[in-house]
């Protein structure tokens, strides 16, 4: 009897803004650890999420959505996130609307390196209503490139996301894990934290807010309590480009930022297991997504 052996690769997901990729990501992990939100262009880092079934150990990124528009400094440090994660793994998926394909969809495709083999993942095939008309795009999306596999599948459904696991493991090497088999990211608590107050944010504004808005966290301590096993205090501080920004985040009396507070202090009391304090404020800092001084110094790359 052979030793079954320890599988273990780096899967890029990629695709345009907007198009599923962080949802996937967080059902592919079993718990959100990449934020979502129905505004385009919300992930601004390349976040890894670790799932180990089995035998396999997925190392998954999840990029920024390809910048084709606005050329500021913070969507050329975002476009080169997603360069640098796609020509270092063992595998892409490229995650497209099924049935779709637009001119952003094409020049995140056109970023493919020959020789990583890529699956075309055909996302919300739920909304097709009638199959027989993927025929033409399937064969389409074949002249545009070379994927090794087609694979219709919803994120949200959880037949199709283990499907999907059985398919990748294939391409990944046989060497040992490089995480624990209970690991599910490498980014820690403080990322996590400024990214949920960041998804709360673009889910209660809405359109209304530019996505240029960010989110930096000035404090992240744990302190002793009697009462809790674990206790974290948190500020946290949302930089906006203009005050009347600053009017839309903070709400009628207040009201719009204490809710953004509330719903992410109970996200992160659930994610981390313990009892969190969050403080947040709200600075005007203008033009800063255009000056390549600020912007990394807000963490972006």
């Amino acid at each position: 009897m052979t030793e079954p052996v320890q599988r273990c690769g780096v899967i890029a997901i990629i695709g345009k803004p907007n198009v599923g990729k962080s949802t996937l990501l967080n059902a592919l992990v079993g718990q959100k650890i990449s934020i979502t939100s129905r505004k385009a262009q919300t992930t601004r880092h390349r976040i890894t999420g670790i799932r180990t079934v089995g035998m396999a150990q997925f190392v998954f990124v999840d990029t920024p959505g390809f910048q084709t528009r606005h050329s500021t400094a913070l969507n050329r440090s975002l476009n080169k996130t997603v360069l640098g994660a796609v020509g270092d793994v063992d595998l892409v998926l490229f995650v497209v609307e099924a049935g779709k394909f637009t001119l952003a969809d094409a020049k995140v495709l056109s970023l493919l390196k020959p020789g990583i083999p890529a699956l075309l993942i055909a996302n919300k095939i739920d909304e097709v209503h009638r199959r027989g008309d993927l025929a033409p795009w399937l064969k389409d999306m074949q002249q545009r490139h070379d994927f090794t596999e087609f694979v219709p599948m919803s994120a949200r459904n959880a037949k199709d996301v283990e499907r999907l696991f059985a398919i990748c493991e294939k391409y990944l090497p046989e060497q040992p894990w490089w995480y624990g088999a209970d690991e599910l990211t490498d980014r820690s608590e403080k990322f996590l934290a400024g990214e949920t107050v960041r998804e709360k944010l673009f889910r209660l504004t809405g359109d209304e807010l530019p996505y240029t808005s960010t989110v930096i966290i000035d404090k992240f301590e744990e302190e002793p309590s009697p009462k809790h096993k674990r206790m974290v205090k948190i500020a946290a501080t949302i930089v906006v480009e203009r005050d009347g920004h600053k009017a839309m985040v903070i709400g009628d009396k207040g009201e719009r930022l204490k809710r953004i507070g509330t719903e992410a202090r109970q996200e992160l009391e659930k994610l981390m297991d313990c009892k969190v304090f969050l403080e947040i404020w709200v600075k005007v800092r203008s033009g800063w997504a255009d000056d390549e001084a600020r912007v990394r110094s807000f963490g972006y790359e």
